[in-house]
């Protein structure tokens, strides 16, 4: 197999990336950090991936995505998968009185990864085949005053990749969105407590990504519980979600 990973210095990227490797798949990681991705593209062929080409780019610029994509697939020699798998908190408090952050916020968590999801759907489609897989999360189920910019910015990506997926039915590709609950990574290192069932690790959340790649259904939660919990949110009347501080 042959895979693209953009932003493979995320946690869940790399362990994603690790998956890979063990099964010997060819990857091709983007992201910012040359040195970091450099060390993860080591450490797959350590464990076993044939070839692992490096990338540096920033993924907010997506302006060229199709260009990009296009070149990525190329040094590759074709692509299977494709992850985009990169993302930001942001700052809720300074987006609501920023606009200038909450254009960052918004622009780094939806608009950048639309495009480069449009880019890998339309060479995915025209090749026939392959796998769009995009992480979300739960953020995006339903507007919370604690972080409803970067939720907007999730749902409106997940409302793109279940079309993209749409727009596969009955074709070669696919196209799934997945939704992770919380997960102790570095973007999360600010909550002050990280502990509990609803929290995840990166190699939980990498072995859904992969099986997701394969098979199952355009929105996949990362656990699957997360499905129910998101249901009661969102059925919840505004009477009582108002009074909730979550």
């Amino acid at each position: 197999m042959k895979i693209i990973v953009l932003g493979a210095t995320s946690a869940i990227a790399e362990a994603t990336s690790r998956l890979y490797a063990a099964e010997g798949a060819e990857l091709l990681l983007v992201g910012r950090q040359g040195e970091r991705l450099a060390a993860i593209a080591a450490d797959l062929r350590l464990r076993g991936a044939p070839r692992v080409d490096v990338a540096t780019r920033d993924l907010a610029q997506a302006n060229a995505a199709m260009a990009a994509l296009g070149s990525f697939a190329a040094t590759l020699g074709g692509v299977d998968h494709v992850l985009i798998a990169y993302g930001t908190l942001g700052d809720q408090q300074a987006s609501e009185s920023d606009l200038g952050a909450a254009g960052e916020n918004l622009a780094v968590n939806f608009t950048s990864a639309a495009f480069w999801a449009l880019a890998a759907a339309e060479l995915l489609e025209r090749q026939g085949h392959g796998s769009l897989v995009v992480l979300g999360s739960v953020a995006g189920d339903r507007g919370r005053r604690a972080n409803f910019v970067y939720g907007a910015a999730k749902s409106g990506l997940a409302t793109l990749v279940e079309g993209i997926a749409h727009r596969f039915a009955g074709s070669g590709p696919r196209a799934v969105i997945i939704k992770p609950g919380p997960v102790v990574t570095p973007m999360t290192e600010g909550f002050a407590n990280r502990k509990g069932p609803l929290w995840a690790t990166p190699e939980t959340v990498a072995a859904i990504v992969r099986r997701a790649a394969d098979r199952g259904g355009p929105v996949v939660y990362a656990p699957w519980f997360w499905r129910w919990v998101m249901l009661i949110i969102r059925l919840l009347p505004a009477r009582i979600f108002n009074r909730l501080e979550i």
